[in-house]
C-alpha cells in the first residue's frame, strides 16, 4: 500500500459488533489492496472496541460519544487520506471486485466525481428483488432522488474534492442524511451509475432508525426544503421539489391525523399549502 492510499474506506458503526467482522472482512477481501479502512465506533456500548482491535494496523478506528452516522461519516472524511472516499455502513457487505471496477470507471469518466453501484438486497436473511420505482441510472438524475433514497451509502465511491463543494452530513438529521446529500450532489452533478451487483445490502433488523420510528418522510421534507431554499436548483428543479415537498406533506398530516396528533397535522397541512 502506498503512503497515500487510493481509497479510504468509511464505516460508521453503533453496537453493530456481530455485523462489523463481517463488513471489514468484506473490505479486506478486495482484489484491489491500496486502500486505508476507518472504522468510526459511535459510542458502541458492545465489544465493538474489542472486536476492532483485532484487526491492529489493518485498520485506523476513531471513538465518539453517540452523535449519529453523520457525525460519524463526518469524523471519518476528516481523518481520510485517500484521493477517493467509499463508504460501507457495519451491516452491508462489499463483493470482492467493488473497489477495482469502481476505480477503472473513475479513471475512465475523470469528469465524473461519483459513481455507485448495482446492489443485492436481503431481508431478515432473505434475498428481495427491487422494485421498478428502485431502478438506478447514471446521468443528471436529481428527479429521481426527490421521492425516495435511491442510492446507497454503501455503493458510493466519490473523488474527496467532491466535499469541498457540497459539503458534508448534515449532523442535524438522525434519518435521510444520505438522502440529503445526495440531493445536494446530484444538483450539481452528473453521477455514474455501474450495473453490476457489487454490495449487498442488508436490512430489516430492529436496530435500524427507519425500522423503528414512523414518518420519516420529516426528514426528508426537511431535506427537500433545504435544495429548495439554496438558490441553487434550476427553475424546472425547483418547481419539480416545491411538488415533492407539498406531497410529503400531505402524506404526513394524513398520518398524523390518522394518529390523532392535530398539531402536526396542522404543521403538514399549512406547510403543504405553502408549496402548492
Amino acid at each position: 500500500m502506498s503512503n497515500v492510499p487510493m481509497v479510504s474506506v468509511i464505516i460508521p458503526t453503533f453496537n453493530r459488533a456481530a455485523f462489523l467482522r463481517e463488513a471489514i472482512d468484506s473490505v479486506l477481501a478486495q482484489t484491489e489492496k491500496d486502500f486505508e479502512i476507518i472504522v468510526v465506533d459511535d459510542g458502541s456500548t458492545d465489544h465493538t472496541r474489542e472486536l476492532a482491535a483485532d484487526y491492529g494496523r489493518r485498520i485506523r478506528c476513531f471513538f465518539q460519544p453517540n452523535a449519529g452516522a453523520s457525525a460519524a461519516r463526518n469524523l471519518g472524511i476528516r481523518h481520510a487520506q485517500g484521493k477517493f472516499i467509499a463508504f460501507l455502513d457495519s451491516d452491508d457487505l462489499w463483493l470482492p471486485k467493488k473497489l477495482s471496477r469502481q476505480i477503472e470507471w473513475m479513471r475512465a469518466h475523470p469528469e465524473i466525481m461519483l459513481c455507485y453501484t448495482g446492489e443485492i438486497w436481503i431481508r431478515r436473511g432473505m434475498r428481495v428483488n427491487q422494485k421498478k420505482i428502485h431502478a438506478k441510472v447514471g446521468g443528471w438524475i436529481y428527479p429521481l432522488c426527490l421521492p425516495r433514497c435511491i442510492i446507497s451509502p454503501s455503493s458510493v465511491f466519490m473523488r474527496r474534492e467532491l466535499f469541498n463543494v457540497i459539503g458534508l452530513f448534515d449532523e442535524q438529521l438522525p434519518i435521510c442524511e444520505d438522502y440529503d446529500l445526495w440531493l445536494r450532489v446530484t444538483s450539481q452533478f452528473e453521477v455514474g451509475f455501474i450495473p453490476e451487483l457489487l454490495m449487498v445490502k442488508r436490512g430489516g433488523h430492529s436496530d435500524q432508525l427507519s425500522q423503528r420510528e414512523w414518518g420519516i418522510d420529516r426528514y426528508r421534507v426537511t431535506a427537500l426544503i433545504k435544495i429548495y431554499e439554496s438558490g441553487k436548483l434550476k427553475e424546472t428543479w425547483q418547481r419539480l421539489t416545491a411538488e415533492m415537498i407539498a406531497d410529503k406533506c400531505k402524506i404526513l398530516e394524513n398520518g398524523f391525523r390518522k394518529r390523532q396528533k392535530i398539531p402536526e397535522a396542522s404543521f403538514y397541512a399549512d406547510l403543504k399549502e405553502r408549496f402548492r
